[in-house]
């Protein structure tokens, strides 16, 4: 008993004399996706998992397009512009970023 509240307060201490850390904003963090790179490092990918991909990359308001054939279409946001990005489904290569007119 006597060991848990001696640990217990040396935790406390230390959160309460800890200078505070500043937090990082998150949107200093960029991924570039360019065309031939890899969003699955060369393993086949279904449609929502591309979509899910572009979206932890960066990606807002990400929109299936097209899933049919070997090549899936999306649409979505990216820095204040709006582009198509168009993956192979066998091996989640980036085949096309093109940006679009709103």
């Amino acid at each position: 008993m006597k060991r848990t509240m001696i640990a217990v307060i040396a935790v406390t201490l230390g959160l309460l004399l800890a200078p505070a850390l500043p937090a990082s904003d998150a949107s200093a963090v960029t991924i570039n996706i360019n065309i031939g790179s890899s969003i699955s490092n060369g393993r086949g990918i279904t449609c929502a998992q591309g979509e899910r991909r572009l979206r932890n990359r960066g990606w807002r308001d990400v929109r299936r397009i097209d899933c049919r054939g070997s090549r899936f279409v999306y649409r979505g946001w990216r820095g204040g512009n709006r582009y198509e990005v168009v993956l192979r489904s066998r091996d989640g290569r980036v085949m096309s970023v093109r940006r679009i007119r709103r």
